[in-house]
């Protein structure tokens, strides 16, 4: 009978547990939690993390307003309420002095001008430049720490949220970096044995043996097969390849000059003279599918950075410990040379 009653409380508390809608909010956390400290689960918070920050850095900047532009519509109401002038007040017959005062009003203009660029003014208004893709490409230049510095936060509030945004999504980005590391070298692990296993063409001796009909030997362990630093170099320099084409066709840029941007990218270097996407025809017709190709791009190839760092690590190891062992045989010889000659 107690232990009657004891299972009957047992399965009285488990259902009152799974009823209790605070436990199913728990038992949820829990689940969601560790799915999120899975591979794929960080690999979705990064890009989680990047769409919310893009909507907000972009609801933050658009307000603000760049002061230069103010002074290019007062220099460009100014030019123009000369050039009317000009137009009323000389003879159209008077061709010299007409073109001395058109010349000079828009010399004004054009040097008034020349000031407000060096001053910080692009043509661009902050819905223009804050669009989702830009505010996108922001957002993993800073929690990647390449910093590009072609689009800063101009508002308190963004430069606080732009503190706050990398104060958190560094080590996301340091998680993610890891963790895809790992997928990935795995996964390239995997294909290099098989590919090393179909590429061995060499005949198998105990199969001769076989067929003389002697009893083959008890199988060995496989060999463990290490992913060598040549076939890491080659994936980093195919996909390097596989940019410098696109962003060449795309930006129109030199060869060189796509190599030099898709190195500094993943590289984390971020000088921020090539940009895609990032001129201003391409703002104003609202083109901005090479922002996101170049988001992909860069979260993909870093996590291929980081699966190469895997995989060139076990192959430093594995020489640093052949050296050793090499080193060690060498001393062992030298001594027992040295030791012999002694004993003579």
């Amino acid at each position: 009978m107690a232990a009657v009653r004891s299972s009957l409380r047992s399965r009285g508390s488990s259902s009152t547990s799974a009823s209790d809608p605070k436990e199913r909010v728990k038992n949820c956390c829990r689940k969601l939690v560790a799915f999120m400290c899975t591979q794929v689960g960080v690999g979705g918070l990064v890009v989680g993390y990047a769409i919310v920050g893009a909507v907000g850095f972009g609801f933050l900047e658009s307000s603000w307003e760049n002061p230069q532009d103010r002074v290019v519509r007062q220099l460009q109401a100014n030019c123009t309420r000369e050039l009317v002038d000009v137009a009323r007040s000389v003879n159209v017959f008077n061709e010299t002095q007409w073109r001395a005062e058109v010349n000079a009003a828009l010399r004004r203009f054009q040097s008034g001008l020349v000031q407000a660029v060096k001053d910080g003014y692009n043509g661009l208004s902050s819905e223009e430049m804050w669009t989702f893709p830009a505010a996108l490409m922001f957002c993993l230049a800073v929690f990647t720490m390449i910093g590009y510095g072609n689009l800063v936060p101009r508002t308190h509030w963004g430069k606080v949220a732009t503190v706050v945004y990398a104060v958190f999504g560094i080590p996301l980005y340091v998680l993610y970096f890891m963790n895809m590391g790992k997928v990935l070298a795995t996964t390239f692990r995997w294909l290099y044995r098989r590919l090393y296993e179909c590429s061995s063409d060499a005949r198998d001796p105990a199969d001769s043996e076989e067929e003389a009909g002697v009893p083959p030997p008890p199988p060995s362990p496989s060999p463990r097969i290490i992913v060598p630093s040549t076939a890491c170099l080659w994936v980093i320099g195919g996909y390097v390849l596989t940019g410098t084409i696109m962003f060449a066709m795309w930006e129109e840029w030199g060869y060189l000059d796509s190599t030099y941007f898709c190195v500094t990218s993943l590289c984390k270097i971020g000088i921020g003279d090539f940009v895609p996407g990032a001129n201003i025809i391409e703002y104003r017709s609202g083109s901005h599918l090479k922002l996101v190709i170049n988001f992909v791009y860069l979260l993909v190839g870093m996590g291929l950075v980081a699966m190469c760092y895997n995989l060139m690590r076990e192959d430093v190891k594995e020489k640093v410990r052949d050296v050793k062992a090499d080193m060690l045989q060498w001393l062992e010889d030298v001594r027992l040379r040295v030791s012999s000659c002694c004993c003579r």
